[in-house]
């Protein structure tokens, strides 16, 4: 079978179904595991986040739609000539990925019509369910069963030592800044499933915009910070714009030191490492009911004690690698 992935967690959910040698071409986004590097990338983002500051990135995608350009390339002369048998694609976000109308408005001229898989999953239950929709439009359905209890078994893991709803920490969590955005569809059941308190959004709704004042009035207890499409040192640089925001220092988890940046890897894409995002959460939520869950060079958090005594700009390097 030739598989064409052209979404990251379309790729990391076939190469952990053991399909990896299987996978003919992805997109320039498909960077784990080590073996999707060394795929063709079939399509290409047209804005790269990774030099580019959120204002920047957000300033020119509004340019291409605005001038009714798609914010990604697809290579058709490699669909037709490849003619993979499925297609992975996602009809989620417009922004994020190639999508389902694009993907279809090329492969409908095609001699031999791939079976294309669409992945919306807007919960962390559905999450789970798009391992099995790929599973069994690959042929491996049975391995995604099996991957499915694994996961659960992680999750129980995690519910059977949190202490009662009452017990729990305000929490937040922050998918993008300047445009400030709260981030919706499967990350508020995993706030809820880590062991936090969040009262802002329901489970499964679209991600959200929202004011400086709402995150002031929320004074969450602890605030993540994964900003979509950005590792540690992206998030960093991005970092300063809370310094300009009026209130931040007078926040509860500012105060207290439980501001933490995280690399997106495990929260933006709905994949088989939202588990590992999951266990994050839990134990940066509980930190003396969990340890060992979080990967070195995955998060870092805010010395509260050191950025209380610097003036304004100070705020970078009062992070440090959370241990």
């Amino acid at each position: 079978m030739k598989i064409c992935s052209l979404l990251p967690s379309g790729t990391e959910i076939l190469f952990a179904l053991g399909l990896g040698d299987q996978v003919a071409g992805v997109s320039d986004l498909c960077d784990f595991p080590a073996g999707a590097k060394s795929k063709p990338a079939v399509s290409r983002s047209r804005v790269d986040p990774s030099v580019l500051s959120s204002e920047e990135v957000e300033a020119a995608m509004i340019d291409l739609l605005t001038r009714g350009e798609n914010p990604y390339d697809l290579d058709q002369e490699w669909l037709v000539r490849e003619s993979p048998d499925v297609i992975l694609t996602q009809d989620l976000c417009h922004v994020c990925e190639v999508d389902a109308g694009q993907v279809t408005g090329v492969v409908s001229g095609m001699e031999v019509q791939p079976e294309v898989v669409v992945l919306q999953p807007r919960t962390f239950q559905d999450v789970l369910d798009s391992f099995l929709q790929v599973g069994r439009a690959c042929g491996t359905e049975e391995t995604a069963v099996q991957m499915i209890a694994a996961i659960r078994e992680r999750v129980q893991a995690i519910q059977d030592k949190l202490p009662p709803v009452a017990e729990r920490p305000r929490v937040f969590s922050m998918e993008g800044i300047n445009p400030l955005v709260v981030g919706g569809h499967w990350i508020p059941d995993m706030l809820d499933l880590a062991g936090g308190k969040q009262e802002m959004l329901a489970p499964g709704c679209a991600a959200k915009r929202l004011e400086w004042d709402e995150i002031r009035s929320y004074d969450p207890d602890k605030l993540f910070v994964d900003l979509c499409s950005s590792d540690l040192a992206r998030n960093l640089r991005e970092a300063p714009w809370f310094e300009d925001q009026e209130g931040w220092r007078e926040l509860a988890a500012v105060k207290n030191g439980e501001v933490y940046l995280i690399d997106h890897s495990y929260f933006s894409r709905p994949g088989p490492r939202v588990i590992k995002g999951l266990e994050i959460l839990a134990q940066l939520t509980h930190p003396g009911l969990f340890t060992g869950l979080v990967p070195p060079r995955t998060v870092v958090k805010l010395d509260a004690r050191h950025y209380a005594g610097l003036p304004t700009g100070g705020l970078v390097e009062s992070f440090s690698p959370y241990r």
